[in-house]
């Protein structure tokens, strides 16, 4: 027997095939009896709604893009686990893409990859710029991720990495260290990921009444393993050496610890290390990684319910939101906190 229809779930509960969709949608005007009628006869028979089937006849196709810029970056690999559970759960499919952090394919993105197969999209953009989305196609809903906010242009969800990045500051120096160096920081640049993390930083030694080093701010070409551990080399040098690093992702941070016990320093005796994304590595490496934790289900949750409410309403929901997730910072071994089994 092939896959059941709702021919044969009307014929086996002796009603319409109207019926049954007017229970399938659940609609008010249905009897109880009738209603328990076709539930029984949909358990039976094993059927299955045809959600593809659905969405096409309503112009759509349940599927919805994510693009971020590396899927190798752990933090956007388990923000996407998120996003498809959370896509999954209210009955959609996510197509997942890689940009590369290139303006080119974050445009793609934005014009639905030039092909008709999503609803809508949610983006991290990294290169994108304001006015890459001035004159975009409202028709196709979009929702962007994190620090690239083009503020008016679409819904935007992200952390608050001003105070993210004060608190763990803050917590650097509560531990009585004075020259903590930011890897990946950027005393000038716009609003991208290593700015909006080093004002934070900034404004933290404010408050404690000290002043920014340059030498302590030093950029990355990445923020991966190698260059957290290139970086941390190099303050390693300097003639008066940091005594704390702010590293603005984990991966930064374990590079910058492997670095730190290659060359025979103890982290956190002789230097405390901070991370920003409380990716699963963290909590297993030696010792464990203090970071910032974003609430990832929560950005996840909220971009997709973002996105399909712009979807249900065509594109027109009115003006865009910007919504700000939660956060928490995480103290471990890598700043004095005690040991703990990791959580599974």
């Amino acid at each position: 027997m092939g896959r059941p229809r709702i021919k044969d779930v009307a014929e086996y509960a002796g009603v319409s095939a109207k019926t049954v969709s007017n229970v399938l949608n659940d609609y008010e005007h249905v009897s109880e009896r009738t209603r328990t009628a076709v539930r029984e006869a949909i358990d039976a028979l094993g059927y299955r709604v045809n959600i593809a089937g659905r969405q096409l006849r309503r112009g759509r196709t349940g599927v919805i893009a994510l693009a971020v810029p590396e899927l190798d970056i752990a933090y956007f690999a388990e923000l996407a686990k998120h996003v498809m559970a959370e896509a999954e759960r209210r009955g959609r499919t996510t197509l997942l893409l890689e940009t590369g952090g290139r303006r080119e394919q974050e445009l793609a993105a934005v014009q639905g990859f030039d092909a008709q197969f999503t609803d809508g999209v949610i983006l991290s953009p990294l290169a994108l710029r304001p006015r890459d989305l001035q004159d975009r196609d409202t028709r196709l809903p979009l929702v962007l991720l994190g620090e690239c906010n083009l503020p008016g242009s679409a819904d935007h969800v992200a952390i608050d990495n001003v105070a993210a990045a004060r608190e763990a500051t803050a917590h650097l120096l509560a531990r009585g260290r004075r020259r903590v160096a930011v890897v990946g920081g950027d005393l000038h640049g716009g609003l991208n990921t290593g700015r909006l993390r080093t004002v934070g930083y900034e404004q933290a030694l404010a408050e404690a009444g000290l002043a920014v080093s340059e030498e302590l701010v030093l950029p990355v070409p990445a923020f991966r393993w190698a260059d957290g551990a290139a970086a941390a080399r190099v303050l390693m040098r300097l003639p008066q050496r940091p005594d704390a690093l702010l590293c603005l992702n984990d991966h930064l941070a374990l590079g910058a610890v492997r670095a730190l016990h290659e060359d025979g320093w103890s982290v956190p005796r002789d230097m405390d290390v901070v991370g920003f994304d409380d990716i699963e590595a963290t909590r297993y490496s030696i010792p464990t990684i203090t970071t910032v934790a974003p609430d990832k289900p929560g950005i996840a949750r909220r971009a997709v319910e973002l996105l399909l409410d712009r979807i249900e309403a065509g594109g027109d929901g009115g003006p865009a939101a910007d919504e700000t997730a939660g956060h928490r910072l995480i103290v471990r071994e890598s700043s004095g906190g005690r040991v703990r089994p990791p959580v599974a």
